[in-house]
């Protein structure tokens, strides 16, 4: 598959990430559990260069626990601070807050020695498209949130949010799109959502999904899909497959190939088919 995707807009979000990052203590990098390696931008490093960065991967709660596992000791073993969220029950939001407060206590204990001693810490999330943003911030900001107005230094237009006395979020557009050019990446951004399906041909995303799972988690897709497969069995049969055993047929006995893959899509990106991670540290 031949994916094209060229986002107008990666020049004036980079501009925009350089411009807000003068104001801010704490960056953090919001990755999908999943796919640990596609959705992470690799322009991110560059322009954070030397700020202080969480890297929460999101989304935890639909990742294999053991590759996630592998993915936090590779990140931290490259100097990164690694937290795992789930954005809808709130796991790992205290320890991220923790987190931060870590990264900041000698920089805040330096203030509190000039004078300034309830500057909260300033954060801001990067992430790219469908990585579970806005459910991250509601949850981490919580009920009790305000905003606290523009401040002194702060672009028109920009505010803050508090979370607590604490911390403090930068509310401004932040989305990055990742730039790539390994169709794997960009085939692993198309079963997680991040590429809108408008713009994809789904029955073969499906396939390849149904493809390359048959390999990695096979006993995942035979439970439920309630289909066998041998060893050469492609993408197209694994669907057709599908089709059949859940009744996705048109006049005449044909597959409804765009109702089954919308089917497997969906069922994938909501943890149904089960907990699976698409990439590994050490694999491509």
């Amino acid at each position: 598959m031949n994916i094209q995707w060229f986002p107008g807009h990666m020049a004036k979000t980079r501009r925009l990430l350089a411009e807000n990052l003068k104001l801010i203590d704490v960056v953090i990098e919001l990755l999908d559990a999943r796919i640990p390696r596609s959705s992470k931008n690799p322009e991110i490093d560059e322009i954070i260069k030397n700020k202080f960065r969480i890297i929460a991967m999101n989304k935890a709660d639909l990742a294999d626990e053991k590759i996630s596992k592998e993915w936090g000791n590779w990140y931290s073993s490259q100097g990164y601070a690694v937290i795992f969220i789930d954005s809808i029950k709130g796991k790992g939001i205290n320890e991220l807050k923790n987190e931060m407060r870590k990264l900041m206590k000698d920089k805040l204990e330096r203030e509190k020695e000039k004078g300034r001693i309830f500057r909260p810490i300033r954060t801001m999330i990067v992430g790219i498209p469908n990585v579970g943003k806005s459910s991250f911030i509601n949850k981490i900001a919580g009920k009790a949130s305000a905003t606290t107005g523009d401040k002194p230094g702060v672009t028109r237009g920009k505010q803050w949010i508090r979370m607590n006395e604490e911390i403090e979020m930068l509310d401004t557009p932040g989305i990055l799109w990742p730039k790539f050019d390994d169709k794997r990446v960009g085939m692993n951004l198309a079963y997680t959502g991040a590429i809108k399906d408008e713009i994809m041909d789904i029955t073969e995303v499906a396939a390849e999904l149904l493809f390359y799972l048959k390999s990695t988690y096979p006993q995942a897709i035979k439970d439920r899909f309630k289909i066998d497969f041998e060893e050469d069995t492609n993408g197209i049969q694994l669907l057709k497959a599908a089709g059949k055993k859940r009744g996705c047929i048109v006049s005449g006995g044909e597959i409804d190939l765009m109702r089954i893959a919308a089917i497997i899509l969906d069922e994938f990106r909501g943890g149904k088919i089960g907990r699976i991670t698409l990439e590994r540290p050490t694999k491509n």
